[in-house]
């Protein structure tokens, strides 16, 4: 069965450039036990292609592959799943905390051969499902890019002055409603990030829950823990702009009084290989 791998180095990084290379020529050859009989097709990210002379192509037109490597760190993953939506992926850990890549780079070799090998013999790549969020406007005049972090929804800008009057309703029911900078709404994976600094709470990567936060809140009240299925909307008011945010990079300019609906994403992101140690993990946190 010949296998098709997409492989996306971290920009501008030296090391991760040089691993990227290294896997493309060791998958090309046949494996690490040279096996030249099955075939793999391998491309890199065009800003690699340019460093190692490989062939490249947009990290978009990675999502038809069997398998994407993205090499970095938890950013440089957030962005290459953005890019590729549910196809299998895998993440070698050149940063610091490494939630999402579990994958050193000693064993990234060894690793992502064994996996091209498994799918050779059983069509499938062992590994979990993460949970993405989409924001869309109530009347369905658009939607953003799905989250695997986050979806925040804020004023025109963070601080005094800047805020919104932001209304949480969960299952149609009023939770809270309070001048705030903003809203946040995590999946576990994201509990970690943007939710973590603004005090909300830890979730395990495993337990099926959605994280409510508000931002700087005038009458707050505390995060609220909800299932994925729960029908959540924000509604915004007392201000003349607000933004709804997809993992800190994709918006959508809001013109209040607005209503916004998050609910998960049809299409999680597949992650693949070794799992990291959550607990573990959690010791690198600043």
């Amino acid at each position: 069965m010949d296998v098709a791998v997409g492989i996306v180095a971290q920009r501008d990084n030296e090391r991760a450039q040089g691993l990227a290379a290294t896997l493309a020529e060791t998958l090309e050859r046949g494996g690490v036990q040279g096996r030249t009989d099955e075939d793999t097709s391998v491309v890199v990210d065009e800003a690699t292609g340019e460093a190692i002379d490989a062939t490249a192509v947009p990290v978009a037109e990675m999502a038809d592959r069997d398998l994407v490597v993205s090499i970095g760190g938890d950013g440089t993953l957030l962005f290459v799943a953005r890019e590729v939506g549910s196809t299998p992926l895998l993440g070698v850990n050149l940063g610091e905390v490494g939630f999402l890549n579990a994958v050193a780079p000693a064993d990234a070799v060894a690793v992502v051969t064994d996996l091209v090998a498994e799918y050779r013999e059983t069509g499938r790549f062992e590994g979990r499902d993460l949970v993405r969020l989409e924001a869309n406007d109530v009347d369905s005049a658009w939607t953003l890019e799905p989250a695997l972090n986050e979806i925040v929804v804020h004023g025109p800008r963070r601080g005094h002055g800047g805020g919104a009057t932001v209304e949480i309703r969960v299952d149609g029911e009023c939770y809270a409603e309070s001048h705030a900078d903003g809203v946040l709404v995590a999946t576990p994976t994201g509990s970690t990030a943007y939710n973590l600094s603004e005090g909300g709470p830890l979730v395990h990567p495993t337990t099926h829950a959605l994280v409510v936060s508000q931002m700087a809140a005038t009458d707050s009240m505390p995060p609220l823990i909800v299932e994925p299925g729960t029908d959540l909307t924000l509604s915004v008011s007392d201000t003349d702009t607000a933004y709804v945010i997809s993992d800190g990079r994709n918006r959508q300019r809001l013109e209040p009084p607005a209503t916004i609906t998050v609910s998960v994403a049809d299409d999680p992101t597949r992650l693949v290989g070794p799992q990291g140690d959550f607990i573990s993990s959690l010791e690198k946190l600043e």
